[in-house]
């Protein structure tokens, strides 16, 4: 039988069985939390967030049994924890459930392997074919390897009647009656022990997977490269298998370390904003050594929702256009590489995370896409790039594709060997410019072991022990070369 068939099929029994009231699964009498009075997440940008949630119950003194309900499906049980904030010493947790086996087909099937099952196969001519007997294999079978490690593998229906077995029959699924211990949706079960009887307004915090945010930022360059327009869009994505109802919001930024685990499964546009910049809807702080954005005022974060939030706007912020001519050429003993002798020219956006430049707040990590305005006053998108967690008063850089009228070539022009350990070489850097204005493109060379410039056509910067830059002015339509001469000692 295919997996929609027996979905089809068993949800008559669904419906029957809840018609007829649920079994509880334990003998004893439960007391259902109330509903959520707030709700507070913090989201982390490593898709898991931290649920606070303040409920009342009612407690008699001695043993009480609380369920809980509205918990994540992807909730880590290990991390739950229960506070009594009314009497936070006369409530104890003497024990913690967390039930996951929900009332679904493929369950009810696999929790039914060994009991009577009829199946009615409704016919084309208005006719029903009708089976009945024992089933002794689900569509769902779970297997054991040596190591305790349970696997679960497709299969489908096995009836044995008084006839022989059947295998895969098709047709409605019936039976009389829902297995034990089934719950409608993931719970948490507590046992708790106090000597306060009365109402307790209690806090409920977890740890669960599937929230997650990520930080994309659209920017506008101004016509002549000098000025950019930054938009900064939070996208906050939720799989966690609940709905969190006008919830306070808080998002850390930065890389916290968790300990290396499977991940516990435990249950089945582009932007813009015109005219002056808003004021941010997020204030920002230190924390530990991360930091973290709380949302002023509260929102709804739906299950199988992705929602998007301005994290703050900042208008003509200086910025530097670069080229960049980098051609990686490596050197080994006897001369450079052949490779990367000739290369595009990069172009690169800089702008300072300053305040005095419109910014000053830390950036998280995320995608920033640049645009810019045709003749006619149109946005077109001009590149992106994917910036990492950036401090305040540091410099973002962005790679946004390949100059089209620039051109750079790098020779090789001569090698000599000096001694055994001791090579010369003479470089040649053409840089061609066919724009209509003048250009600035900073060409990075690298060398090895102990090296010295013997001369060179322009001066350089040294940049660290193995990186040395110039930075050639190109006149429209000419071309420049800079020649080197540069001796290296292993």
């Amino acid at each position: 039988m295919k997996r929609t068939n027996v979905r089809r099929a068993v949800s008559l029994l669904v419906l029957a069985a809840t018609c007829q009231g649920i079994q509880p699964a334990f003998a004893y009498d439960e007391k259902k939390i109330s509903e959520s009075s707030s709700v507070s997440l913090t989201i982390y940008n490593q898709n898991f967030g931290l649920v606070r949630d303040t409920r009342s119950v009612e407690l008699a003194n001695g043993i009480n049994h609380v369920r809980f309900e509205d918990v994540a499906a992807k909730i880590d049980p290990t991390s739950v924890s229960f506070t009594s904030l009314t009497a936070p010493n006369s409530v104890v947790v003497r024990e913690q459930n967390y039930q996951y086996d929900l009332i679904e087909p493929t369950t009810i099937l696999s929790k039914s392997v060994g009991k009577d099952v009829r199946i009615k196969n409704y016919l084309a001519g208005g006719g029903v074919s009708e089976i009945s007997g024992t089933l002794i294999n689900s569509p769902r079978t779970y297997v054991s390897d040596a190591e305790g490690r349970v696997s679960s593998t497709y299969s489908g229906l096995v009836v044995k009647t008084g006839n022989g077995v059947i295998l895969n029959p098709q047709g409605q699924v019936e039976l009389s009656e829902l297995p034990a211990g089934l719950v409608p949706k993931p719970s948490l079960l507590w046992k708790l022990e106090t000597d306060k009887a009365g109402s307790h307004k209690t806090e409920i915090a977890y740890q669960t997977a599937g929230l997650n945010w990520k930080c994309d930022y659209v920017a506008v360059i101004n016509n002549d490269d000098t000025k950019t327009d930054l938009t900064s869009w939070v996208t906050l994505d939720n799989q966690s298998g609940a709905s969190y109802r006008d919830a306070a919001l808080k998002l850390l930024a930065g890389d916290v370390h968790r300990v290396t685990a499977p991940q516990p499964y435990l249950a089945k546009g582009m932007m813009f904003r015109g005219g002056a910049p808003a004021e941010s809807q997020f204030t920002e702080q230190s924390f530990a050594e991360y930091h973290l954005y709380t949302m002023a005022g509260k929102t709804d974060v739906k299950d199988h929702e992705t929602k998007q939030l301005s994290l703050f706007n900042a208008a003509q912020v200086p910025t530097k256009k670069q080229f960049v001519f980098d051609a990686n050429g490596q050197f080994y003993p006897g001369g450079w590489s052949p490779q990367g002798q000739s290369k595009k020219i990069n172009v690169k956006l800089e702008m300072e995370n300053s305040e005095k430049n419109n910014l000053g707040m830390p950036m998280p990590k995320g995608k920033v896409r640049v645009y810019k305005k045709d003749k006619d006053g149109a946005l077109q998108f001009i590149g992106e790039d994917q910036i990492d967690h950036t401090p305040r008063d540091e410099k973002v850089r962005l790679y946004i594709g390949d100059a089209f009228d620039v051109v750079g070539e790098r020779k090789q022009m001569n090698v000599q060997r000096i001694s055994d350990r001791v090579t010369r070489v003479q470089m040649e850097i053409s840089l061609r410019n066919h724009k209509k204005e003048p250009i600035t493109v900073t060409a990075v060379e690298r060398a090895y072991g102990q090296w010295k410039i013997i001369n060179s056509s322009q001066e350089y910067k040294k940049k660290d022990s193995t990186t040395f830059e110039f930075d050639v002015k190109v006149a429209p339509d000419s071309e420049t070369k800079v020649t080197y001469e540069i001796e290296m000692r292993y």
